[in-house]
């Protein structure tokens, strides 16, 4: 499959199965600590909570702050609100910091999440008939992503220049005629036994009950060409990106320790990439 670069263009939402956020560091005037702020989607702290102990260790503090949208950890993040954050994709962070003018870096990996293809009639994608009914998601990114997936599957064949966000119209190549249906992400679940395949984004798969790894009949590589773009990071302004404190604590993350929990927590809904 050809490398898809990355695409620019504006979006208002991203999906996603996506996970963690954070701001600035500062210190302590009354002692030797130094203080984190770390956002993040969501309020399972699990893995922060080791985090947090680990870097208490070493005299840092860190404070772990929920965002309720994809929206405000990055910019919390540029007004100096928090001092990191890694909620996003590599693809959301830079078509954000590109829309909004932000001087982001990334600063070190943590999870990716995988789409995957599921069924409730076929063991295996090829065995799809002539004129198939597919549903893929029908916001920008994640429906991108399907296609892509689909093309990877050998299903379809999908224009280069639509670079990592293709959508229906530029599928090139439809050798089995199949009836690719966009529709909104949460809703394809429920219509899986109407469907012959179905392309579900992680976080949503979850939420309905399914473990990606076994419950899928195809699902991404993440060592694929294009998987990078859809890892999950960690953010800093880049006046930060040799910021001691912070990369310290993206060294404690990237571990085996936190390997091991991240597959205890997640139960291979989520894959360490570091």
């Amino acid at each position: 499959m050809k490398f898809k670069k990355l695409a620019l263009l504006t979006l208002s939402l991203v999906t996603a199965t996506s996970i963690f956020t954070g701001c600035g560091t500062s210190e302590d005037v009354s002692s030797d600590t130094t203080k984190i702020k770390l956002g993040v989607n969501g309020t399972d702290f699990r893995i922060w909570d080791y985090i947090q102990e680990e870097l208490a260790k070493e005299n840092i503090e860190l404070e772990v702050i929920s965002f309720a949208d994809y929206i405000q950890p990055n910019t919390a993040l540029d007004q100096g609100e928090i001092d990191i954050n890694s909620f996003q994709t590599n693809i959301y962070f830079e078509q954000f910091k590109e829309e909004h003018k932000l001087d982001l870096t990334a600063l070190g990996n943590t999870v990716f999440a995988p789409m995957g293809i599921y069924s409730d009639k076929l063991d295996n994608v090829t065995d799809i008939a002539e004129g198939g009914l597919v549903a893929i998601p029908n916001d920008l990114t994640n429906g991108g992503r399907a296609l892509l997936l689909l093309e990877e599957a050998g299903l379809i064949e999908v224009d280069d220049a639509a670079g990592l966000i293709p959508t229906l119209k530029d599928v090139t190549a439809n050798p089995k005629n199949l009836k690719i249906q966009d529709m909104a992400a949460n809703q394809i679940p429920r219509s899986l036994p109407d469907l012959d395949l179905a392309l579900i984004n992680n976080g949503v798969a979850v939420d309905a009950g399914f473990k990606p790894l076994e419950d899928s009949i195809y699902i991404e590589d993440p060592e694929s060409e294009n998987a990078f773009n859809y890892y999950n990071i960690f953010a800093v302004r880049t006046s930060d990106k040799d910021n001691a404190a912070l990369k310290r604590l993206v060294e404690i993350y990237q571990t085996d320790e936190v390997k091991t929990l991240i597959d205890e927590v997640y139960d291979g809904a989520m894959l360490p990439v570091f």
